[in-house]
């Protein structure tokens, strides 16, 4: 059993601008909260400034209260020995000296001097009698430190706060648009794709959207400018303290951060990748199951699908552990660099007999770039994860397979005279021959047209193509003289319907369903063509009624009673030209005859192109076209075509047999 991811056709890889500059647009309409969640960011290292200047005259001071303790005990030893007696006061002059010129060499921060002149005002001594700096310090503790550390808190708030929300809109938005853009392919690009894996990259990939805007933004609205803050810093302190011999020994080591996230990141984006295409292979997996349960259970192979999950589940495993191995490796890289390069350092400053006083100013700032430096080290895998769900977004939005829409196209409410096919091909875009080859015929207003041959032979894309979901390769399909393709979509799917073989119902109530494209219908209207359909006796008969639920795909429901709540649908809708695609051939008889006694009743006073799988359903037909290999082969009424002895009747004889 192999398991294996298999590409899309419409895969491609983007670069990193091409893929992070789309992300503008969906982040622009709410540019107002991304700018606030910006700045506030950028705002929230500035807070550092002050921290940084009070580094030094905290040292300062603690190293002058050590020197005055040495000369207040170095005096008694003196007095000791022959020098001479001094008064108290003579004492206390000196040491009231040395320490004023201590507070006067201290290099305290520039917002200072405001702050003891305010105090001052109000009475408050920042400094006491011998001119000491108690007071500074107990004002950096117990004021300036909290109101900093407050404004912070706010700024990283909004920060967060305001990013996230703009990330969270930005998801629901292009969630939206990939359910719009692909509900508006064409049915080529359903028959190539594997709907599971669509369905992953609409709901789960988005998410990397939140990521990039919420987490990447956030952290590279901060990161960044806390490390220009600290480094510009330290570049202003050494500068000023005439240390550039341990600036440039910074400024040297600092980049050698960079090294292991450059090349751990690019091992990170390839398993990303491949994490998400396997993850697409999970949801693919259960969609096949879900979608085929009736299947799985009436062969008994709960066990087979269940083996055969496990091992996409371990290819899943085994791509999401090696990425996990290889993400995990960042961190502990970046902090084993940072401790090598800081020991490193250390011993330098030891070598060079650098005072601590003068070194702590520098080490503080580079101690706060360490957790930016690591968290923009993590955000190098989240750039390259989100690198991967980008890339498979936009291959999606890209594809262009939506059948076209003239903008100046033909607006047209009503069928008046007949549809014409004019030497009409059609070829699908992976066949290599035609599924339907130079047919010409007309459909008058109010008659009914049928289209019988074996499997494969054209009769479906036939269909297809007068309710445009397919254009002709060659030829056109005219509508009252209108080719299709210049006709308003819109308009075209409210004058033609379709009742198909298999009838598709919504995971909703009974009602809900009939009503389904005529959503302004009463419940009367429901019921009246619930009625003319032969669902109104079984409907009522429900315990819930029209209240019902029909389940997925109307699984609590027959396949007649499906049947009758399409036909109900259809003759709701009212459209004056009906497409029936086989929708009795899955039937037994007694209930194809009830859905047929439907059918008669919505096809009154329509124009009818039936496709038959049971030429019985038919004999009545204005027209039966016969086909061959996408070729129309014979046409007539079923006595001209019975009596011709050709392939028509041939397929009637077969029948009568069976």
């Amino acid at each position: 059993m192999t398991t294996e991811y298999k590409k899309e056709f419409f895969d491609r890889n983007y670069t990193l601008r091409e893929a992070y500059g789309r992300v503008w647009k969906y982040a622009r309409k709410y540019r107002f909260r991304l700018f606030v969640g910006v700045i506030c960011g950028m705002l929230t290292a500035g807070t550092l400034v002050p921290l940084f200047q009070i580094v030094q005259p905290t040292m300062d001071h603690v190293e002058s209260h050590a020197d005055s303790v040495d000369i207040s005990g170095v005096a008694p030893s003196a007095q000791a020995g022959n020098l001479p007696r001094q008064a108290p006061d003579d004492v206390r002059k000196p040491h009231n000296a040395f320490e004023k010129q201590i507070a006067k060499n201290s290099k305290l921060p520039g917002w200072y001097p405001q702050v003891e002149k305010l105090a001052d005002r109000v009475g408050i001594k920042l400094q006491d009698e011998k001119g000491g700096m108690a007071g500074a310090l107990l004002l950096i503790v117990c004021f300036v430190v909290p109101v900093i550390a407050l404004a912070r808190l706010a700024m990283m708030y909004l920060n967060h706060y305001c990013l996230s929300w703009v990330g969270a809109h930005a998801v629901a938005d292009i969630r939206q648009e990939l359910l719009e853009h692909v509900q508006n392919q064409g049915l080529q690009f359903f028959g190539r794709v594997d709907v599971g894996q669509v369905m992953m990259r609409i709901t789960g990939d988005p998410q990397q959207i939140q990521v990039i805007l919420s987490t990447i933004l956030s952290e590279v609205a901060m990161a960044p400018f806390e490390i220009f803050v600290a480094v510009g810093f330290i570049i202003w302190y050494a500068v000023a303290n005439h240390m550039l011999a341990t600036l440039a020994l910074i400024l040297i080591g600092f980049p050698l951060f960079a090294l292991p996230v450059h090349t751990i990141g690019r091992k990170v984006k390839r398993w990303a990748r491949r994490s998400m295409e396997r993850v697409s292979m999970i949801a693919a997996k259960v969609h096949e199951i879900m979608t085929c349960i009736k299947v799985v259970k009436s062969y008994n192979t709960e066990d087979y699908e269940n083996k055969r999950y496990a091992a996409t589940n371990r290819y899943l495993l085994k791509s999401v552990m090696r990425g996990l191995r290889i993400g995990l490796m960042v961190s502990p890289t970046v902090e084993t660099v940072g401790v090598m390069l800081l020991c490193g350092f250390l011993v330098w400053c030891f070598a060079m007999d650098v005072k601590l006083s003068d070194v702590l100013p520098m080490l503080a700032p580079l101690l706060v770039i360490y957790k930016p430096v690591k968290q923009l080290s993590k955000l190098q895998v989240q750039i390259e994860t989100s690198m991967a769900a980008l890339s498979r977004i936009y291959s999606i939005l890209d594809v262009r397979m939506e059948l076209p829409e003239r903008a100046d196209c033909v607006r047209k409410a009503s069928f008046e005279g007949s549809i014409v096919f004019d030497d009409v091909s059609f070829r699908y875009e992976t066949a290599e021959t035609d599924a339907v080859s130079h047919a010409s015929f007309e459909v008058p207003r109010g008659k009914m047209v049928a289209v019988v041959g074996g499997t494969g032979s054209g009769k479906s894309t036939m269909a297809g193509l007068l309710a445009r979901f397919f254009d002709p390769v060659s030829g056109r399909v005219t509508m009252d003289g209108v080719d299709l393709r210049d006709l308003k979509i819109g308009d075209l799917r409210l004058l033609v319907g379709t009742v198909t073989q298999e009838a598709i119902l919504f995971n909703d109530t009974i009602e809900e369903n009939i009503r389904y494209g005529s959503p302004d219908a009463t419940h009367e209207q429901v019921v009246a063509a619930a009625k003319l359909a032969n669902a109104h006796e079984f409907i009522m008969a429900q315990p819930e009624g029209y209240g019902r639920n029909v389940g997925e795909k109307g699984f609590a429901l027959s396949g007649g009673e499906r049947q009758r709540i399409a036909i109900a649908r259809a003759i709701l809708r009212n459209p004056p030209v009906l497409i029936l695609d086989e929708a009795t051939s899955a039937l037994d008889t007694i209930t194809e005859r009830i859905v047929q006694d439907a059918l008669y009743n919505l096809m009154k006073n329509r124009t009818v192109f039936a496709i038959a799988h049971r030429l019985s359903t038919i004999r009545d037909a204005d027209l039966i076209l016969v086909m061959d290999h996408g070729r129309i082969v014979e046409r007539g009424t079923h006595d001209e075509l019975y009596g011709a002895n050709g392939v028509y009747r041939r397929l009637c004889d077969m029948q009568h047999q069976t």
